[in-house]
């Protein structure tokens, strides 16, 4: 499990294209006292350590995480972001994130605005479901939190500090980004979805009978 805070922005050193992918990245924050076997977020997907060298991290993507993702693009020199799995006694600063990858985004527009930046991103109507203003959202492993939401696009506004210790600050227009949607927002969806299907309908006497109201 992640949390969102991107710890340090690693470098693509090296990729090997295949239907399993073996991508090479400078890091040196997200080594310490990592080991082969750990997990760590890659914009925002979660990948598995099978070699590590004096200043790199080498990890293989099956071809279903590239085609989810937008990892099977990354070329040498690009910047990502990376953070290591969540310890039992670390703090909690972002939002719980598993690191599987709903789907991909792309940003529509980037506007200045007094000091900060707003992104709008279009993602499928699908993960748009799951998306209410002042929610979570991780977009390529930030933990962030939306401002507005559209039909087919959603806003979150980007302060100067998350610009410069996040791939974010150098993204473009047309760019896609990796999301993963609040995994307790689709919970909830699946629930209310499948009492929807079954002709349930939410009444006070049906919370009531859930235990909702008792003293």
């Amino acid at each position: 499990m992640f949390t969102g805070i991107v710890e340090e922005i690693g470098v693509v050193e090296k990729v090997i294209q295949g239907n399993l992918m073996q991508l090479t990245v400078r890091a040196q924050k997200v080594m310490e006292q990592t080991k082969i076997g750990d997990s760590i977020s890659v914009n925002g997907v979660c990948l598995t350590v099978v070699l590590l060298g004096k200043d790199s991290v080498t990890f293989e993507i099956m071809k279903e995480t590239q085609e989810k993702a937008n990892l099977k693009t990354l070329k040498n020199g690009d910047k990502i972001n990376l953070e290591r799995a969540m310890g039992a006694n670390s703090r909690f600063d972002g939002h719980i994130v598993s690191g599987h990858i709903d789907g991909t985004g792309k940003i529509k527009n980037k506007i200045a605005n007094s000091g900060e930046f707003v992104l709008e991103i279009e993602a499928d109507k699908n993960l748009i479901a799951y998306l209410v203003p002042k929610g979570s959202i991780c977009i390529d492993g930030i933990s962030l939190t939306i401002v507005d939401v559209k039909a087919s696009s959603f806003s979150i506004g980007l302060i100067p500090q998350t610009l410069k210790t996040t791939t974010l600050g150098i993204k473009q227009t047309n760019d896609k980004v990796n999301l993963e949607v609040d995994l307790l927002s689709k919970y909830v969806f699946r629930y209310m979805d499948n009492n929807i299907k079954a002709g349930t309908k939410i009444s006070e006497n049906y919370l009531r009978n859930l235990g909702f109201g008792e003293d």
